[in-house]
């Protein structure tokens, strides 16, 4: 008689208690301050934080008619739609280069994999020594060619730097999924087209990069997530959203307005809605991208 080796768990608690501790994480570090920022964007503090009055949504109205607040909507879009393009693109081509390497493969792409690892205060520290003004090495390089940086002055110039400095530290976990997908790709495919006699390019637009569409939409899905929510550390360690208002982005005017302005209602509301600005993104790009991606 053979004996089954498929091991069966008929507990029912089992499975709940194994996923107990990340439920237990998700509610504690997720849900319950998303429902706390909910409770707070309905409320207006004093101006010692002893009482609160219910206000319904004036927090919301107020905002809804700041000036200072579609600021922050149009320099967050040219923010995320900045660091999107050049960190996929970027990425790509790291990828296309990497799958080609046959010598010193292994090395290669643990370098590039590296400053994923970087935390992303310490990586907006990095470019922004390398762009100082006055003992910069990027600056001393741009003055050679008669330009003149100054980001601490220039708005246009500070977008720029927070702009490579977020893409430089997502470039990595860009690159790690295009590698994935450029290698998951048949080889036959590809020589099968050279003999036909495309060219390179016309293999890489014809072939390669709409069989890569999965992995490009989920990427474009995470990286405007992380352009929206996880550049915060990066901007505060290299313009503190200056000068003026030039780099300060939604998530960013949310950190303002709460820790340094202590209108908490006002920075309540502005987190709601900015949790449901990425929603709504994210159920377009899955409903309407998604119908172009090629499986």
């Amino acid at each position: 008689m053979q004996m089954s080796r498929i091991s069966t768990y008929n507990h029912r608690l089992l499975p709940w208690l194994l996923l107990a501790p990340q439920l237990a994480i998700t509610l504690v570090f997720f849900v319950w301050p998303a429902l706390q920022a909910v409770k707070q964007s309905f409320l207006i503090e004093d101006a010692f934080g002893l009482s609160s009055e219910f206000v319904w949504f004036d927090n919301f109205n107020e905002l809804l008619h700041s000036e200072a607040y579609y600021s922050s909507f149009a320099t967050t879009f040219i923010f995320g739609i900045g660091v999107t393009l050049l960190s996929m693109c970027s990425a790509l081509l790291l990828a296309v280069m990497a799958d080609r390497v046959i010598r010193g493969a292994a090395l290669y792409k643990t370098l590039l994999v590296w400053p994923y690892a970087v935390a992303p205060a310490v990586a907006g520290v990095l470019w922004m020594f390398m762009f100082h003004p006055t003992i910069g090495v990027m600056t001393y390089l741009l003055e050679l060619v008669q330009i003149r940086w100054n980001h601490s002055l220039n708005g246009h110039q500070a977008m720029l730097l927070v702009i490579i400095a977020a893409a430089w530290k997502q470039i990595s976990y860009n690159f790690l999924f295009f590698l994935a997908g450029l290698q998951s790709i048949p080889r036959s495919l590809i020589e099968a087209a050279a003999i036909d006699g495309a060219g390179p390019m016309k293999r890489f637009r014809d072939i390669i990069f709409p069989l890569l569409s999965p992995t490009s939409f989920f990427l474009l899905v995470v990286n405007i997530v992380y352009a929206f929510f996880d550049t915060f550390g990066i901007i505060h360690a290299v313009t503190q959203g200056g000068p003026g208002s030039s780099t300060r982005t939604l998530v960013y005017k949310v950190f303002d307005d709460g820790f340094i302005g202590l209108d908490l209602g006002s920075s309540a509301a502005q987190s709601v809605i900015l949790m449901f600005i990425v929603g709504a993104m994210t159920i377009i790009q899955f409903k309407f991208i998604e119908r172009k991606v090629q499986y």
